[in-house]
């Protein structure tokens, strides 16, 4: 940009101007600036303007991302100006150098395309010459040179001009050109009509400018006296060995140097390093020497230079893997997942065969607290290897996975690297958990895309993290993710791993995990080793059912805890010993039950049908409840019902309607109603497309006037044709339905294979049900 004082005679602005909208960007009167043009039209009219040696006017944006048209994003107040010259570019674009007369406002837009024309009125001069207007002249000039003289020089040119102008006006807008404003504020200054009140604004932002030059130039001589304290101790200290050696003193700092530099390259041999990097080490070290102690870059290289003979090149664990002790260990640790310890242990046969970790990733997914970290721990023991927990849960930064290279100031390496040095081997079972809560790709990198080299055992022999900036091996390491829900995890990630779902424990599972391991460890943690107590099994699975709603065991085991403290406090206070805590001692010591089962209808009723879902915390029966009312033929859908569930229900009216004759439902029936479905608990979000049969029985009970046995429960997905399509979590849906006391359940004929994965116990004394479509619901769920 170059801004001057107008060297043209001020022309009389016509009626009416071409307009050219500008961004970032407000014109004054004498400013000389080039703008960029990229339409069409407009580059035309330019052209034509500059050969007539016309004026156009010049407007700023209010908001840069709103178009232009509508006029509304354009502020009233512009500049005209005198096209000095167009300058054409390659791409059908041109750059226009114009230089501002005097201000108008805009009238009216009397065109918007295919440009915009308005008719203006120019903004006259408000001061004449009088002593005030003098004083504030002198003020603004003033103002002027100081801020040039504190690091924000005008042209010479300029400054001897300053004392030359005699117009207010014209000295209003040479000040504004050179202050530096947001546009907004700039704006603002274009628009002050009173010409005495502009120069007061002027003098009020050029001081303000000022006053940020003045700090900004205090900080820089701070940094530099800061700069010369440093040489100056340099100095010195030169004087001081000069001295010392004179008196033929020894140089306890160079003595001290030369030590730390032995020490250095001692470790570096030491390390056990490949060739190519005890190479790079010992460069680093050589130019080490070179530099100054007190120079900032000497940590820097002394720093690089610890970390590489600090890693463990060559250091691991050396036990062998046992399969039938990983077994003891993993059935030890862990109650029940007799199919996970059985993935688990081929796991470790094909490490124990390879001799090394297996080319798969296991992913434990499933609910919190069901035992992921706690297999991965158990995984190390087995293996005999050093345990290294990793949370990746909200890690949104590349370089917090591959580390800042040592450009940056307080450089290190990432998370990986970190964690292989404070493990002190190459061979650690490291548990990367969450992975599901990974933050996503931004400007500073992705870190799920840093993980794929970091997990795939084709990438890993050579990971190469930007601080060491030399390949290590990681095909040694064992590496465990965990998850709780698989949706978010990239797909060329999930694709590195093998899923291991971990669905959460039954209740018998929970009883038997308490009394064995619980229980035990919260007598230990809270100090009653010298008073124990026992909890039968009714009161541990009415703790389950009235305390907690979980898949895991953390509510379970908090629940626990609470009863030792209230018994230690009891002991204390009373100095009663409690030996067995039954089912009506929990009540007294936990209080008031937090949750409610799930209990079928106490009778049959119309409309309303038993459906089973799968949650988070396990399985749980749902109620779907329907009925119709006089209305315009609106489905009414209430409950936090998601998008899925939504479109289930739609389905299942579809299917009934277009089946109404086989349904024997007259057409009628169907006219001048609104069908209004509801799933209770409506403070709780619930989707997915399991509840579809739910839906259509339900439904079809409204309109064929027929009940709903209460003792049939089912889960399944609906089709416009009416089959029914297999779903996924039917051991969490059995036990709840178990739970409640149902006998019947409908399920998906494709669901039947499922059923050989859920332990018999479970299964025995009720009845299945394979459907196939809606038919076979219908002969089981609703009463004749």
């Amino acid at each position: 940009m170059q801004i001057k004082p107008s060297t043209k005679l001020k022309a009389k602005l016509p009626e009416s101007l071409f307009i050219l909208p500008i961004k970032e960007l407000v014109v004054f009167p004498t400013m000389v600036v080039s703008i960029y043009v990229k339409n069409p039209e407009y580059i035309k009219v330019l052209n034509e303007k500059f050969n007539k040696e016309e004026l156009i006017g010049t407007v700023s944006y209010k908001n840069t991302d709103k178009e232009v048209p509508p006029t509304d994003n354009l502020y009233k107040i512009g500049t005209a100006c005198h096209i000095i010259q167009v300058i054409k570019g390659e791409a059908n674009d041109a750059m226009i150098l114009v230089e501002g007369t005097s201000r108008f406002e805009v009238q009216e837009y009397t065109q918007e395309t295919p440009y915009l024309e308005a008719k203006i009125k120019e903004i006259p001069h408000t001061l004449e010459k009088s002593d005030e207007g003098d004083g504030l002249a002198i003020e603004i000039r003033s103002l002027l040179e100081t801020s040039s003289s504190l690091g924000k020089p005008l042209p010479d040119e300029v400054l001897i001009n300053l004392q030359n102008i005699t117009n207010y006006e014209e000295l209003c807008d040479l000040s504004c050109s050179y202050i530096t404003s947001p546009i907004r504020e700039k704006q603002y200054l274009l628009e002050i009509r009173d010409t005495k009140a502009r120069m007061k604004e002027i003098i009020k932002q050029l001081g303000r400018e000022i006053r940020m030059l003045e700090v900004r130039g205090k900080i820089h001589s701070e940094v530099e006296k800061e700069m010369t304290k440093s040489e100056r101790e340099f100095m010195l200290k030169q004087e001081l060995k000069a001295i010392q050696k004179e008196l033929g003193e020894e140089d306890e700092e160079k003595v001290a140097e030369e030590k730390e530099i032995k020490h250095l390259k001692k470790e570096i041999k030491k390390a056990g390093m490949p060739k190519e990097v005890e190479k790079i080490a010992m460069d680093e070290l050589k130019r080490l020497k070179r530099i100054y102690p007190i120079s900032p870059e000497y940590n820097v290289v002394h720093n690089y230079i610890e970390w590489l003979y600090q890693m463990p090149w060559n250091k691991s664990s050396k036990t062998k893997i046992d399969i039938k002790k990983a077994r003891k260990i993993l059935d030890e640790d862990h109650y029940g997942l007799r199919q996970i310890k059985e993935r688990i242990l081929e796991y470790l046969a094909i490490c124990q065969i390879q001799d090394k970790p297996g080319a798969t990733i296991m992913c434990f997914v499933g609910p919190p607290g069901v035992g992921k970290s706690s297999l991965g721990r158990s995984i190390a023991r087995s293996l005999g290897r050093k345990f290294v927990q990793m949370s990746l849960g909200g890690m949104h930064d590349e370089s917090e996975i591959r580390g800042h290279r040592r450009t940056y100031v307080g450089a290190m390496p990432g998370s990986i690297i970190q964690n292989l040095k404070r493990a002190g081997e190459n061979n650690p079972v490291i548990m990367l958990d969450e992975i599901d809560k990974l933050g996503t790709a931004q400007f500073q990198g992705d870190p799920a895309s840093a993980l794929i080299e970091v997990l795939d055992p084709e990438l890993n022999f050579a990971f190469n993290d930007h601080y060491l900036d030399v390949p290590f091996d990681l095909s040694n390491t064992l590496f465990i993710t965990t998850a709780n829900i698989l949706d978010p995890i990239p797909p060329a990630l999930l694709d590195r791993m093998e899923v291991i779902e971990l669905p959460g424990y039954t209740e018998e599972e929970k009883v038997q995990i308490a009394k064995k391991y619980l229980v035990p460890k919260q007598i230990k943690f809270n100090g009653l080793q010298k008073h124990p107590f026992t909890i039968d099994d009714e009161a541990i699975s009415y703790i389950i059912r009235k305390y907690t709603r979980e898949a895991g065991l953390r509510d379970l085991e908090r629940e626990i805890a609470k009863i030792c403290r209230k018994l230690a406090k009891k002991f204390l206070e009373k100095g009663k010993k409690t030996k067995i805590v039954n089912k009506k001692m929990v009540s007294e010591l936990l209080g008031v039950e937090q949750w409610y089962e799930d209990i079928k209808q106490e009778k049959d009723v119309t409309g309303v049908a038993t459906g089973l879902a799968w949650t988070q915390a396990g399985g749980a029966m749902i109620f779907i409840e329907s009925t119709k009312m006089p209305g315009h033929n609106q489905l009414i859908l209430t409950g936090h019902l998601g998008e899925i569930m939504q479109e289930s229900a739609k389905a299942a009216l579809s299917y009934i309607r277009s089946n109404a004759k086989k349904f024997k439902i007259k057409d009628s029936a169907f006219k001048d109603i609104d069908i209004h479905v509801h799933v209770p608990e409506g403070a709780t979000p619930k989707d997915g497309p399991s509840a579809g049969i739910t839906l259509g029985t339900a439904l079809l009970s409204l309109f064929t006037g027929k009940k709903v046995n209460r003792n049939v429960a089912m889960t399944g997905e609906i089709t416009l044709q009416g089959r029914i399509l297999p779903i996924g979590g039917l051991k969490e849906k059995v036990l709840a339905a178990r739970r409640n006391g149902i006998k019947t359940i409908i399920i998906p004929i494709d669901n039947k294979k499922d059923l050989k994965e859920i332990p018999k116990h479970l299964i025995k004394g009720i009845k299945f049900i394979y459907a196939k479509s809606l038919d076979d619901v219908i002969g089981v769920a609703i009463k004749a």
